[in-house]
C-alpha cells in the first residue's frame, strides 16, 4: 500500500507521520518526560526537546498492566513501560482552509487497563469527517490513579491524581502544537468511554484543566468511583503492606519494586476491596488536592465546575457485559443483597420495588448497571444542566448478533458506532444482511452529532437540552426518538445512594 511521509512542527522538535487511507497519522508522540527512576510518582514533566526528526510511525508501549488485557490484535500484544505518555494524532488528508475542531479521546479500562492503540481507537473515520483526532495515554492503575501520596516520606515525594496531571498536560501539548496539524486550539472537545468518561467528567472539576477545552462528551460514566484523602490513605497503607513494605521504608519500596510486583500488588487489594466490601473502589480520582478540590457531581452542584456544554448518556444494557466479563458489579441477587445490605430499610425497599421483577435474572442485571452507570449519568445531568447546556442521552441499538448472544446494548456497544465499526470489515460481520442498514443509519445520527457538537456546542436542533423541568432524553436506536424522563422510579430510587454510607 503506498504511503506518503508527513510531517510536523511542535514545541518539542519535528515528527514524523505517514499518510494512509485519505488521512495523516502521527503515533506516539510523546507529550512529557518519561516517569521513570526519580520520577515515578511525580507530577509529569513536559517533553524535553530532540534535534532531527522523530519517527512517529507505529504505536510504543502502553501503561504497565496486567499483559492480557494489551491483546491489539490476533495473538499479538502491545508492549508495556512507564515510558507510556504518549498521543496520536489523526487529521484529513486534505487540508482545510480554516482550522478544523480537535477531538481529544480519553480510553476507559477502569482505571487499570485499557491503550490509546486499541483498534478500535483509530479515529480515521472521526477524521475524515472534518476534524483533527487525538488520542491519548495516561498513568494507569497503581502507578498513575491510586492516591499513595500519604506515603511520601521526608526525602521522597508522591504526588496525588497523576493521571489527571497527565491529561492536563496532554491537553496542554495540544493547545501548544494541534494548530500545526491543521486543528483550532480554541476548540477542543474531550470525550471517553467508562473510566474515560469519569475522567471527561471529572476535567469539568480541575482547576488546571480551564481554558484547556470548550465541551465534553461523557459515554457511560461509572458511579462511586471518588474517593476521600482519608479513604485513600488507608488504601495506600493496605497497598504498601501487600507490597511487603515496612512502614517506615513504604516510599523507598514503592520506588525500588518493580512495574510488575507493583501491578501484581495492585490486583491483591482490588481482590481484597471486593471481598471485604470496603465500599469505595481503590483506583480512581482522590479529592481534596490542588487537581481536584471538589467531588464533580459537588462542583456541577455548585457552580464550581467549568461550566461549559456536556453530553452524558449510557446504553440500555450496560450491566450484561459483566455478566461475562470482569464480574465485579452486582449482576445477580446474591451479589444485590451484599451491596444494598447496609442500607436503611425503606432506601433498599425503595430500590428494588424499582425493578418490577426483581430478583430475576433480567432485573438485577438492569439493576447493577443502573448502581454503575446510569445512576451516574443521572446524577451529572442533573448536576450540570442547571449552570451549563447538558444533553442527555440512551443508546438503545443492538445488532441482532449481540441480542442473541445475550449481549444487548451493553457497555461500550456505542464505540462501535462513534468510530463507525460497522462499515469495517469485521463490523460488517456483526451485523447480517438485514441490520446492516440500520447499525449505519445509528452510526450516522451518533457521528453527525458528536461532529455538529464539536463544532457548535449543539448536537442538533432536535435534541433539546436537559432540564429538571422535562428532562429531555435522545435514544439512539434503529429510529432515534426523545423521550421524556423515561425511568423516573429508577432515576429517583438511587437518588443520593452511596456506598459510603
Amino acid at each position: 500500500m503506498h504511503e506518503r511521509i508527513v510531517r510536523a512542527h511542535t514545541t518539542a522538535g519535528t515528527v514524523e507521520g505517514f499518510t494512509r487511507d485519505g488521512v495523516n497519522r502521527w503515533r506516539s508522540i510523546p507529550y512529557a518526560q518519561a516517569p521513570v527512576g526519580r520520577l515515578r510518582f511525580r507530577a509529569p514533566l513536559p517533553a524535553q526537546p530532540w534535534s532531527g526528526v522523530r519517527h512517529c510511525h507505529g504505536f510504543t508501549n502502553c501503561a504497565p498492566q496486567q499483559r492480557r488485557y494489551t491483546l491489539v490484535g490476533v495473538g499479538r500484544y502491545q508492549p508495556m513501560s512507564e515510558d507510556c505518555l504518549t498521543l496520536n494524532v489523526v487529521t484529513p488528508e486534505q487540508p482545510s482552509e480554516e482550522p478544523l475542531p480537535v477531538m481529544v479521546f480519553i480510553h476507559g479500562g477502569g482505571y487499570f487497563m485499557g491503550s490509546s492503540a486499541t483498534p478500535l481507537y483509530d479515529g480515521a473515520a472521526l477524521a475524515r469527517r472534518g476534524c483533527v483526532y487525538v488520542s491519548v495515554n495516561y498513568r494507569l492503575g497503581v502507578l498513575g490513579c491510586v492516591d499513595l501520596s500519604s506515603l511520601s516520606s521526608a526525602d521522597i515525594t508522591i504526588d496525588s491524581n497523576l493521571y489527571l496531571r497527565d491529561l492536563v498536560l496532554a491537553l496542554q501539548w495540544v493547545r501548544d502544537n494541534i494548530g500545526q496539524f491543521g486543528g483550532d486550539p480554541g476548540n477542543v472537545t474531550i470525550f471517553g468511554e467508562s473510566a474515560g468518561a469519569c475522567i471527561t467528567a471529572t476535567l469539568l472539576a480541575v482547576p488546571a484543566a480551564e481554558g484547556l477545552f470548550a465541551r465534553a462528551i461523557s459515554e457511560s460514566p461509572a458511579s462511586g468511583l471518588v474517593r476521600s484523602k482519608e479513604v485513600a490513605a488507608e488504601f495506600a497503607t493496605r497497598f504498601a503492606r501487600l507490597l511487603g513494605a515496612r512502614s517506615q521504608d513504604a516510599a523507598g519500596a514503592l520506588l525500588r519494586a518493580s512495574a510488575a510486583e507493583l501491578i501484581a500488588a495492585q490486583q491483591r487489594l482490588i481482590d481484597q476491596g471486593m471481598q471485604e466490601r470496603l465500599g469505595a473502589f481503590p483506583i480512581g480520582p482522590v479529592t481534596g488536592d490542588d487537581m481536584l478540590p471538589l467531588d464533580p457531581i459537588e462542583a456541577m452542584r455548585s457552580g464550581r465546575a467549568h461550566r461549559l456544554p456536556l453530553i452524558v448518556g449510557t446504553n440500555a444494557d450496560e450491566g450484561r457485559l459483566f455478566t461475562r466479563f470482569l464480574t465485579m458489579l452486582p449482576t445477580n441477587q446474591a451479589m444485590v443483597e451484599e451491596l444494598l445490605a447496609d442500607t436503611e430499610p425503606a432506601a433498599r425497599e425503595r430500590i428494588t420495588a424499582a425493578y418490577p421483577n426483581y430478583p430475576a435474572s433480567s432485573a438485577c442485571i438492569q439493576l447493577g448497571g443502573d448502581f454503575a452507570f446510569s445512576s451516574a449519568a443521572w446524577q451529572i445531568a442533573e448536576a450540570h444542566s442547571a449552570y451549563a447546556p447538558t444533553y442527555l442521552y440512551r443508546y438503545d441499538y443492538a445488532p441482532r448478533t449481540l441480542r442473541w448472544s445475550g449481549f444487548g446494548a451493553t457497555h461500550a456497544t456505542e464505540l462501535l458506532a462513534v468510530f463507525d465499526f460497522y462499515r469495517t470489515r469485521f463490523g460488517a460481520l456483526l451485523t447480517a444482511a438485514a441490520d446492516r442498514r440500520a447499525a449505519l443509519r445509528v452510526s450516522n445520527q451518533v457521528q453527525r452529532r458528536w461532529r455538529s457538537f464539536s463544532r457548535t456546542g449543539v448536537p442538533g436542533d432536535d435534541w433539546p437540552r436537559y432540564t429538571t423541568d422535562d428532562r429531555a432524553v435522545l435514544v439512539f436506536d434503529s429510529k432515534c426518538r426523545i423521550e421524556f424522563d423515561p425511568h423516573a422510579d429508577r432515576r429517583m430510587a438511587w437518588d443520593g445512594f452511596s456506598l459510603a454510607q
